[in-house]
């Protein structure tokens, strides 16, 4: 299934129909992030049974993928996305800002909106043979790194926070030497695909860069999966890095058209129940139901999580000033070439 859904990655948008979707079932259009073919491959199937169970309807869902940022635009374009499960608060707000989203999404739904997080850590090569084993062995000259554009993919744009994050407790807010780290982490890329699943692709297939850097719930899923098991691919797990929340919400403007908000608030809702919830931790997303924790604590290494909004600012801010047209990650990347 991997070679399939890696061969794929190149498209801006995959889309495709949930097993046993029939033509005369109501129909839900899921838009997501480019590393979420697997996940929501696994989840919508058992959606559907829970829907037909709860509601005596039959449901096809079809899938989108690609960056984040680049499927926020698609639904401006004409999309008739019902749903959205990003990776970045700012690719829902930017829907909720020209009125396709409630402005209050995110009091909608429990946990601001977020049934399910992760954060960003670090694929190697077998036996780890750069010693890589925080955020500062990224800055080494000797370090190459592969990781999504950020300026369209919210996964990247979480691993540029993260480092700044990082850079920011390090030097104690000072800004000159936060920047020149962060600048020497994105000089030290070799690759920029526009979205995760690319990322992957030059890595693993394409044997391009040192070190991958993605959500941990991609991480481990190659890693302790069998497309990629003769690789021996090992994961390192920063002690600190930024707090990834995936933000999900229903697009009010197409829901009404198409007059499925009852089944589009219903998919959300069911992402929050126990069953989906060990669903989504069985992929190596970290979840908030209490009891789906206890029982998944092995699969998830001890990680001191940092949020954005505590380190650097709001997320509008950060938009504007970090990559907005001419923004801190334009100039750094103006720096490096």
């Amino acid at each position: 299934m991997w070679k399939k859904l890696l061969a794929s990655a190149a498209a801006t948008a995959v889309l495709f129909a949930a097993p046993g979707a029939h033509a005369q079932s109501k129909e839900l259009l899921n838009s997501s992030y480019d590393i979420a073919r697997e996940l929501f491959g696994a989840v919508n199937p058992k959606f559907q049974e829970y829907w037909k169970k709860e509601k005596g309807e039959d449901v096809t869902i079809t899938q989108s993928h690609g960056g984040s940022s680049r499927q926020a635009q698609a639904i401006l374009q004409g999309l008739k996305a019902d749903v959205v499960t990003f990776n970045q608060v700012t690719d829902v707000d930017f829907l909720a800002q020209r009125n396709f989203v409630a402005k209050d999404w995110q009091q909608q739904l429990p946990n601001n909106a977020s049934p399910y997080y992760s954060t960003i850590a670090f694929m190697v090569r077998e036996g780890n043979p750069k010693n890589i084993k925080n955020w500062d062995d990224l800055v080494r000259d000797d370090v190459k790194l592969i990781f999504p554009n950020p300026k369209t993919s919210g996964n990247a744009r979480y691993t540029y926070l993260g480092a700044w994050l990082y850079a920011n407790e390090a030097f104690n807010g000072d800004e000159a030497k936060i920047k020149e780290f962060v600048g020497k982490l994105l000089g030290n890329v070799e690759n920029f695909p526009t979205g995760g699943r690319g990322a992957t692709v030059a890595f693993a297939q394409n044997n391009q860069g040192d070190v991958l850097l993605t959500f941990e719930s991609e991480v481990q899923n190659i890693v302790n999966g069998d497309e990629f098991k003769s690789h021996k691919f090992e994961a390192v797990v920063p002690p600190v890095s930024v707090l990834a929340e995936f933000p999900v919400a229903v697009v009010d403007r197409v829901a009404k058209e198409k007059g499925t908000e009852e089944l589009a608030k219903g998919y959300l809702d069911y992402l929050y129940t126990s069953e989906a919830q060990e669903l989504l931790a069985s992929f190596y997303y970290r979840v908030h139901d209490a009891d789906v924790v206890k029982a998944n604590a092995e699969r998830f290494p001890e990680v001191r999580l940092l949020k954005v909004e505590d380190g650097i600012g709001a997320w509008d801010a950060v938009q504007k000033d970090h990559f907005g047209s001419g923004g801190v990650l334009d100039q750094l990347m103006a720096q490096g070439r």
